[in-house]
């Protein structure tokens, strides 16, 4: 993939704008470096996609265990979870790992919301549990994948960190986003993400705390192998 420096404007920075609750999950930092807060639950279905990295995905798990909520992992690579599972819980069960179509049924409320995700590679089957009042699912897509178009245009909420020029167009076009903008996908740092509906857009960057670099590493948006 490309690397380099975020091409776009300072102007074109300042436009990007995308609805926040009063509460929520802090995403990032914005361009003026204010906390970007993304209310993620709500009394009605609510589905995201990050396309991108675990690193990203486990960082905002994290956080949101911090708000208070559950976070279930579907995954079929538990061991790259486990760490962190084992980290958030402290004694008291607050993520949960499940083999891929094996997460039980939840019971999110307004008191006990519970955020799951969806880490099940390039062509994530129908989940088991589907997003629900107080239960947003964030599926991760490592690439654009023959199933992210499907994905991405019935989800709520989508984040993009870099991917490759040809992955921009074809994003920028399914997103609807303004030519400089998907161009600009190619060129993210490893630490950027722009999260977009279909009429808003803002970009970010997700600084870990000490804590996260310490569990989760530095930022980057290439999966861990081996």
């Amino acid at each position: 993939m490309a690397r380099g420096t975020q091409v776009l404007s300072a102007d074109a920075l300042a436009a990007l704008a995308l609805p926040v609750g009063d509460d929520g999950i802090i995403v990032g930092v914005d361009a003026r470096s204010r906390p970007a807060v993304l209310g993620i639950h709500h009394p009605v279905p609510y589905d995201m996609v990050v396309i991108g990295g675990v690193w990203a995905a486990q960082v905002l798990a994290l956080r949101a265990v911090a708000t208070g909520a559950r976070v279930a992992v579907e995954t079929a690579r538990a061991p790259v979870w486990a760490r962190l599972a084992q980290a958030a819980n402290g004694g008291v069960e607050c993520m949960t790992l499940h083999e891929v179509g094996r997460v039980p049924p939840l019971g999110a409320t307004l008191g006990s919301p519970v955020l799951v995700v969806r880490d099940c590679g390039t062509r994530p089957p129908r989940g088991r549990v589907a997003s629900a009042p107080w239960q947003p699912v964030l599926t991760l897509l490592p690439y654009l994948s023959p199933a992210a178009p499907r994905l991405l245009e019935r989800a709520a909420l989508v984040g993009i960190q870099r991917v490759s020029p040809e992955e921009a167009g074809r994003i920028g076009r399914i997103m609807a986003l303004p030519e400089i903008q998907a161009e600009a996908l190619s060129t993210f740092a490893e630490d950027a993400v722009l999260w977009c509906t279909r009429t808003s857009r803002r970009l970010v960057r997700m600084v870990p705390t000490d804590s996260e670099t310490g569990l989760l590493g530095n930022p980057s948006r290439l999966d861990p192998t081996g």
